[in-house]
């Protein structure tokens, strides 16, 4: 069973007005147009969801490779307070890797949301 949410309120269509002079008078009346009522025509097809399988592949690989970036970035506890350990705060994996890792990451999200599946 189709749920109808409206596509448009406001589209009007024009409805000749009754008992007018001979000259015909058009109003505009509302309508509402359904999804359930969109007409397909010829070899077009209508998609059910909104990516296809190659985005959810790329969206899944974006997310494994941010968190990657998560995972090298967290660490550095040193086991005396008391210490502080600059080669293990200050390592190229967290200062530079890491960040890079997540911002090609996100990259490759805002690709996979905005690339058009095959159809």
């Amino acid at each position: 069973m189709p749920l109808k949410y409206p596509i448009c309120a406001l589209y009007f269509s024009l409805h000749p007005r009754m008992g007018t002079s001979p000259e015909t008078v058009y109003i505009a009346a509302p309508k509402i147009i359904y999804m359930s009522d969109k007409k397909v025509s010829g070899n077009a097809r209508v998609q059910d969801s909104l990516f296809g399988k190659e985005n959810y592949i790329w969206i899944i690989a974006g997310l494994v490779i941010v968190g990657l970036g998560l995972i090298l970035m967290a660490g550095g506890k040193s086991n005396d307070p008391n210490v502080f350990n600059t080669k293990e705060v200050y390592s190229t994996t967290r200062i530079t890797v890491a960040p890079v890792l997540i911002l090609i990451g996100l990259a490759i999200e805002i690709f996979a949301i905005f690339r058009k599946p095959k159809a």
